[in-house]
Order: structure tokens, then C-alpha cells, then sequence
């Protein structure tokens, strides 16, 4: 019990190291842009594929952080994250850069995974969640206020990122060296069991809701970066706002997001899961159609900044609702992993949608689409309130659930990879 609590620190820097790239993938989209005479539509693709390495790490070591060791799989992580991104950042080549992300992606994915696991083991997953958030959130605030003072070009991104992996490593010192460490504490008489691939979902408990949650964050993270992706080209071409007041925007939202952070923390488990989510959503959906249909200042600014405000409360609880499905910390990694595959393809399925049907009709496809997602998480909230955020509950019903995965997102959500701040930055 004891070693717990000191455990904690280093999870969050390394929830925080792991989550930075998605949090800063806007401007790195728009940096190789327009650094390396890559089309938007390029440059989005290199960030769907870093998300699609990060999602991928999740699914890979959704059961195999207890086996592999909390600290030696973060070593690994963050050194692929420092190699990656390090890389990334010292060359011009598209094909060299292209790998880096790659790389970089898996070790931020597995970073993620890591921290996912190992949060497990706290007494108020809730409450770590949204410390993760926060600490993410305020880094990579400052990082977007500080990155346009000094200079241009895609180095300066990725190479911050490198650095965050590098000044986290020392703190991987205070993670569980061996495996099985938690497991061989909560079920002594239960040793560890070797899972194969191919036997990893059919040995998790609470399948339907696990799946049932995992389709439908899928769907709720695609949706709102879809918006995202396209953001910055409705501020500017349909709202007709110049490309300072369209970052200026942008800068206060991040601002809202950390409140939003703060109120989730202070909230915690007095309204429940099933309300904050249900209900934040579809507030998100309505904050979807204002921002996809704004024609001036006061519109875009509204939706926007509500939409950021709201985002990272109902993600919180979402992420605590998907530890609660086991305190082992599966499902909160493989639910991170879905929520990283529907944000790598949120850009190409904005721009589709807006090609085809306009900004206002495609905010009303996917205020739709919300709304669907809205019911089947909620349902899985309400058939699990038996579980509730009160640590002494979970304790009795045999562990702690894990708190938070990979990305998303971001008071300026990270996992909505597509914006291009090109003309912003």
C-alpha cells in the first residue's frame, strides 16, 4: 500500500511524456507542412500514421506490461520516443522523418500503456486520471505559447517531445522492476498465466461492455476530430478570421481545457459516470454544430471553447469507466488503443465530409454521430455504477481499476491530428 502513492509521480510524468505527442500533433502536422513542402493532406497522413504506431503499441502490450516489468518496458518506450522523434527532428528527409514518427509513436504508445497498467494500483483511478490530463494539458500549453517565439520548421516539435521522453526516464527508477508485481499481490493464490495473442480478449472480464465501449469511443473520438482537422479552415475561409485571431482562439480553448481538467478532478465521483459522460457528450454535439456552422468571431469562439471545456470532462470519466472493467488495466489500455485508431481517422473523415457536404452539413453528420456514441457508453456506465469511484468500493469488490490510455486528448485535444496550424504557428 504504501508504495503506491509513491508511484504515482512517476506514472503521471510518464502518462504526460507519452500523451505529448498527440497533444502537439496539430502544429507538428502543420510544421511539416510547411517545412518539408508537404501537402496538408500529406502531412495529415504522417500524423495518422504516428497515431496508428501509438494505437498499435497498445494493442500489442495490452497484457504484457506485468510480464515484460512497468519499468523495463517504459525504459523502452521512452528510449524509442527519444530515438524516434530525436531522429525525426535532425533530418529533412520526408522518408527519415516519416520513420522517426513511426518510431516515436510506438514508444509513445507504449509509454502510455505502461502508466495505463500501472495506475491500476491506485486508490482513485479517477482522481489520476485527470492529474494526467492536467500535467499534459498545462506542458503542452506551454509548449504551443513557447515553440512560434523560436522558430519555424518541424524540428523544434518533435525534438521537445524527445526531450520530454529524455528528462522522464530518471523518474522510471520509482516503477516495479519485475513482473507480475501487482498481479502476485492481489491474487496470491492465482499465479500469472502466459496469454497468447490470440487468447488476450477471450480472457478479459466484462467482454460485451469492454467491446460495446471500445466501438463506440472509436466512434466518439473520430467524430470530434474530424471537426478538429478542419478547424482551422473554417475559422478562416467560412467565419473569415484572420490567421491571429483563428490561433488566438485556439490559445484560449487550450486555457478552457485546463479548467475543464480541473472541474472533472473536483467533480470526481459525485455525479456518478453515467450523467458526466452522457450528458458532456451531448453538449460536445452542440458545441460540434455552433463551431461547423460559425460565420463570425463570437460563433467559432463559442464553440470552440465550450467543446474544450467539456471534452476533457467527459474523456476522464470515459477513462475511468474503461479501468473499471478490469483492474488489471486490459481494458483501459485496448480502449485507448480504439479511442487512438478513431482519431487517426478523424482528419481524413472531416475532410471527406466537408468536400462533400460542407462545413454545416458535416457538423450535423457527426452531431449525429455523437449522439449514436452517447447511448451504448452510457449504458455501459449505468450497468457498471455497482462499481463506483469511492476507493473504499473498489477495494471491497477485489482492486483498483487503471486509470487512463493513450489519446487523447487535450483541453486542445492532442488526438485531433489533422489541424493544420501552418498559417497559425
Amino acid at each position: 500500500m504504501s508504495s503506491r502513492p509513491r508511484a504515482l509521480g512517476p506514472l503521471v510524468a510518464l502518462f504526460t511524456a507519452g500523451y505529448l505527442a498527440p497533444y502537439l500533433l496539430p502544429t507538428v502536422v502543420g510544421r511539416l507542412s510547411a517545412g518539408l513542402g508537404l501537402t496538408p493532406a500529406q502531412a495529415g497522413l504522417v500524423g495518422s500514421v504516428l497515431l496508428l504506431a501509438s494505437a498499435s503499441a497498445g494493442f500489442t502490450l495490452a497484457a504484457r506490461v506485468e510480464r515484460l516489468g512497468p519499468r523495463r518496458a517504459a525504459r523502452i518506450g521512452l528510449g524509442a520516443m527519444c530515438l524516434g522523434y530525436g531522429s525525426a527532428a535532425l533530418t529533412a528527409s520526408v522518408p527519415l522523418v516519416v520513420g522517426g514518427a513511426v518510431m516515436g509513436g510506438f514508444g509513445s504508445g507504449t509509454a502510455l500503456a505502461v502508466a495505463a497498467a500501472g495506475i491500476a494500483a491506485q486508490r482513485d483511478p479517477h482522481r489520476a486520471s485527470t492529474l494526467g490530463l492536467l500535467t499534459v494539458s498545462a506542458t503542452a500549453g506551454a509548449l504551443y505559447l513557447t515553440l512560434p517565439h523560436l522558430g519555424g520548421g518541424h524540428e523544434l516539435p518533435f525534438a521537445s517531445i524527445a526531450l520530454a521522453a529524455a528528462l522522464v526516464w530518471p523518474l522510471t527508477g520509482g516503477l516495479a522492476g519485475g513482473a507480475g508485481h501487482r498481479t502476485a499481490e492481489r491474487q496470491p493464490t492465482r499465479p500469472e498465466k502466459s496469454e497468447r495473442p490470440e487468447t488476450v480478449l477471450s480472457s478479459l472480464p466484462h467482454r460485451r461492455s469492454g467491446l460495446v465501449l471500445a466501438v463506440a469511443i472509436l466512434c466518439w473520438s473520430m467524430a470530434q476530430n474530424a471537426l478538429w482537422g478542419v478547424s482551422g479552415r473554417i475559422g478562416l475561409t467560412q467565419a473569415g478570421l484572420s490567421e491571429v485571431t483563428v490561433g488566438a482562439v485556439f490559445a484560449v480553448a487550450l486555457g478552457a481545457g485546463l479548467a475543464g481538467v480541473t472541474a472533472a478532478g473536483a467533480l470526481g465521483s459525485r455525479l456518478g459516470r453515467a450523467a458526466p459522460i452522457g450528458a458532456g457528450t451531448a453538449i460536445i454535439a452542440v458545441c460540434v454544430l455552433v463551431t461547423s456552422g460559425a460565420e463570425s468571431l463570437p460563433a467559432f469562439a463559442t464553440g470552440e471553447i465550450l467543446w474544450n471545456v467539456f471534452y476533457p470532462v467527459v474523456l476522464s470519466y470515459l477513462l475511468g469507466l474503461a479501468a473499471s472493467l478490469d483492474p488489471r488495466g486490459r481494458w483501459a489500455v485496448l480502449v485507448g488503443s480504439a479511442s487512438s485508431l478513431g482519431v487517426a481517422c478523424g482528419p481524413v473523415t472531416g475532410s471527406v465530409l466537408s468536400e462533400q457536404a460542407g462545413y454545416p452539413g458535416m457538423g450535423l453528420i457527426l452531431c449525429a454521430l455523437l449522439l449514436l456514441a452517447a447511448a451504448p457508453m452510457t449504458a455501459v456506465a449505468l450497468h457498471t455504477s455497482g462499481r463506483p469511484l469511492v476507493p473504499g468500493s473498489i477495494r471491497r469488490r477485489g482492486g483498483a481499476p487503471t486509470a487512463a490510455v493513450t489519446e487523447i486528448p487535450i483541453p486542445v485535444p492532442a488526438e485531433r491530428s489533422g489541424l493544420d496550424l501552418s498559417t497559425t504557428a
